[in-house]
């Protein structure tokens, strides 16, 4: 029998406030356990939440983003749930009337088709503490800093169909959301995780089978490994006679597999009621109007500019498009230089390889977009050769010059297009290789093209790589023909 995958994503998107979702605690990351956790946040005796104004403003920007409705009434609910970092019993989320409607995302994949995958809804809701499990000699420790931090849950429809759609669809919103500046987007941090619903049906069958919620997997990489898994996990099961049961789920990453976590809850589970503490949201279509003209050039519009205005391919579009960071580098070096596909080159190329190599951020490169610019410039106006060209951006890489043109000068790597001096060096190649003369003389035209390579490498030498090399190609064509 053949198999079809559905799968739906949760991404929960901590937002980048200063301050938690209902409470003036800090939520910057890494301070020391229990530092940043107030009255508010432990729902103490007599406190009151207090509705954070810029969270509201980041999610709405999410909406518009992504073309979702945007209700003019939100309404909080307390979701009821007895978790050990969880201090007040509940959490405070959005079941029944979200601050984001339905919208939808365009996801491109590896063949360079697109698919628009729809988002149901996405809603507010405060993050919950964090149990520590390490070196604490089979006790559980509890931090509550991460306890009533904002998170944006952003919930999409079962429209994925393969593990591969699922990562694209969840590097579009990360790119969306770090594009808004909405979220930092850090995986490894908690800052972005999703729970993946994944669940097979024979193919040709309108029925949806039942599902698997695969929790809190936190990188691209784990959620192609936890659907790859989960998929054969559940086929094998139907196949051999058993049935799927609705649960939830664990990936381990070490040893590559879902382990059961608990029996899946329903929403009558959680006895959702409208929290008492906190008022309905009302938004106005002024507020709207400004908060959607301080957007900025969202991952798909800036695909589409590179594509159509600076002539790039879909899929180097697609890679420097990215990240907001990647874009703004690339769009720099590209004016800096004036060819976009050099530019595009040569971001994806070397520099995109010395950074993998350091694991450094293009935010962290040792080389600016102003110098990358300049040296690209260098190859353009002929100044230096390709082979030059990669000393140079070593050097710079290295600290070892504050300009492509101050270490041309200093390595002495200025290429030699004077016509006199490379028909020298190439005279005295030839009167120094009889043999080789010989033999290209004696050669099937044919071959003759390849055996001219011996020749280039002689002259190239001669010449310390400065001599450029297709003025020595053509040159030496002419008098090893003339030769003949």
């Amino acid at each position: 029998m053949q198999w079809e995958t559905v799968i739906g994503l949760e991404v929960h998107v901590q937002l980048a406030t200063r301050s938690k979702i209902f409470s003036g605690a800090s939520t910057a990351f890494g301070a020391e356990p229990n530092t940043q956790a107030c009255a508010v946040d432990l729902g103490l005796p007599g406190v009151l939440p207090v509705l954070n104004e810029q969270a509201v403003a980041m999610a709405v920007q999410f909406g518009l983003a992504v073309h979702a409705d945007i209700p003019e009434v939100s309404v909080f609910d307390r979701k009821n749930y007895f978790y050990p970092d969880l201090p007040k019993g509940y959490q405070t989320s959005q079941m029944y009337h979200p601050i984001v409607g339905a919208g939808d995302v365009e996801i491109t994949l590896d063949d360079e088709s697109t698919k628009r995958i729809r988002i149901h809804h996405a809603h507010l809701e405060e993050d919950a503490g964090k149990s520590l499990h390490e070196d604490f000699h089979g006790m559980t420790g509890i931090d509550l800093n991460r306890a009533g931090t904002p998170l944006l849950e952003i919930v999409s429809e079962p429209d994925m169909r393969s593990a591969k759609e699922a990562a694209a669809y969840l590097k579009a919103i990360h790119s969306i959301v770090t594009y808004l500046g909405i979220s930092d987007g850090n995986m490894a941090e908690g800052s972005m995780r999703c729970d993946v619903n994944v669940s097979v049906r024979p193919k040709g069958q309108e029925a949806f089978g039942t599902r698997a919620e695969i929790k809190n997997v936190n990188s691209f990489r784990f959620v192609e490994r936890a659907i790859a898994y989960e998929v054969e996990r559940q086929i094998e099961l139907i196949e051999d006679g058993g049935k799927v049961v609705q649960e939830t789920r664990l990936f381990d990453p070490e040893r590559d597999e879902t382990r059961s976590m608990r029996t899946k809850e329903e929403a009558n589970d959680y006895r959702y009621f409208p929290c008492p503490d906190l008022l309905p949201v009302v938004l106005d279509q002024a507020y709207l109007d400004h908060l959607r003209s301080q957007l900025p050039e969202l991952p798909a519009d800036k695909r589409a500019r590179f594509q159509n205005e600076l002539g790039l391919s879909v899929y180097d579009a697609h890679v420097l498009s990215a990240s907001r960071e990647m874009a703004e580098f690339f769009e720099e070096v590209q004016q800096v230089c004036g060819d976009a596909k050099q530019a595009a080159n040569w971001v994806q190329g070397e520099l995109s390889g010395a950074l993998n190599r350091e694991n450094l951020s293009i935010q962290n490169s040792p080389v600016s977009a102003k110098q990358l610019g300049e040296l690209i410039s260098r190859i353009l106006d002929d100044t230096i050769n390709g082979k030059a060209a990669k000393q140079v951006f070593q050097a710079l890489w290295n600290g070892q010059g504050d300009s492509a043109d101050a270490v041309i000068d200093a390595k002495g790597l200025k290429q030699v297009t004077d016509t006199g001096a490379i028909e020298a060096m190439i005279d005295q190649v030839i009167a120094e290789s009889p043999a080789q003369v010989a033999q290209y003389r004696d050669s099937e035209p044919e071959k003759r093209g390849k055996m001219i390579g011996y020749f280039v490498g002689q002259v190239m030498k001669a010449s310390r790589g400065t001599a450029n090399p297709q003025q020595v190609n053509g040159l030496l064509k002419e008098k090893l023909d003339a030769l003949l």
